[in-house]
């Protein structure tokens, strides 16, 4: 069974100047930042007992930790990831991802009991065709969970975040906060023919080695992809590094307070 270890290590890039390439990018994504979302992912699971008896897809699973953590738990798994770099990186981890999630027939089972869409909501522009496509690889009798950043006031990152929308220029991006409000993820599930089943909230600190680490994990999100195809890669960065300075610790370490929500559909026929 592949292991949940993170590849690499903070430590090992914290002296290397801030990079935003697609490569740099998913490297990044899955050598700081997936690591910040493990409470959620491990509230989800344990909520919903995710075992030897799951099927689990991950529409969006990115570079593939929270797959990962299922198959420890005993479930079968794949994913969907439409991004090259992120999806070899899972499939280096010895992870049955495919690319798009419009074609998850083409995975080992063209339905499951469980499918999770952890990070993809925040970024695609179109979440109703998202939650809709996800509904139906979810089997009659399963479960379809749906997560979101929580409400602003509860997330430390919200300032840091706030800089993505404003050097986004004329073609902003999604605002990452648009869905935490109540209601709205339920709603989607509701669009989508499921049946609201609970939810919860999970603190997940975003806790990083040094400032230049913070930065890339930040950025390697894709919610400033954006900003900096309006503004240029060096003045978010330069923005990013005095939107952090705030919650920088007095051993140069860099930690920040969020709140994430999940909500539970059932599919009933």
């Amino acid at each position: 069974m592949a292991s949940a270890q993170v590849t690499g290590t903070t430590s090992e890039r914290s002296h290397t100047p801030a990079c935003t390439g697609p490569h740099s990018r998913a490297r990044d994504w899955a050598e700081i930042q997936e690591r910040m979302l493990v409470p959620l992912y491990q509230a989800v699971y344990e909520r919903l007992e995710v075992g030897p008896a799951t099927s689990l897809l991950g529409f969006g699973c990115r570079s593939g930790l929270a797959l990962l953590l299922a198959a420890e738990r005993g479930a079968q798994v794949a994913g969907t990831e439409s991004d090259t770099e992120l999806r070899e990186l899972a499939q280096g981890r010895r992870l049955q991802v495919q690319e798009d999630p419009r074609t998850a027939q083409s995975v080992a089972r063209s339905a499951h009991s469980l499918v999770t869409v952890f990070e993809q909501l925040q970024t695609t522009p179109s979440p109703g065709r998202l939650v809709a496509a996800a509904a139906r690889r979810t089997l009659t009798g399963g479960q379809l969970v749906l997560a979101s950043w929580g409400p602003p006031e509860r997330c430390e990152s919200a300032a840091v975040l706030e800089v993505a929308q404003r050097q986004a220029g004329r073609t902003p991006g999604r605002d990452p906060f648009a869905l935490g409000a109540p209601g709205r993820l339920e709603g989607l599930l509701a669009a989508a023919g499921l049946r609201p089943a609970g939810g919860g909230r999970v603190t997940c600190p975003f806790a990083y080695p040094d400032l230049d680490s913070a930065v890339r994990g930040m950025l390697s999100t894709g919610l400033f992809d954006p900003a900096v195809a309006a503004a240029g890669s060096a003045l978010v960065v330069k923005e990013l590094e005095e939107a952090l300075h705030p919650f920088v610790r007095p051993d140069a370490s860099v930690r920040m307070v969020n709140v994430f929500r999940y909500v539970v559909g059932e599919r009933v026929n």
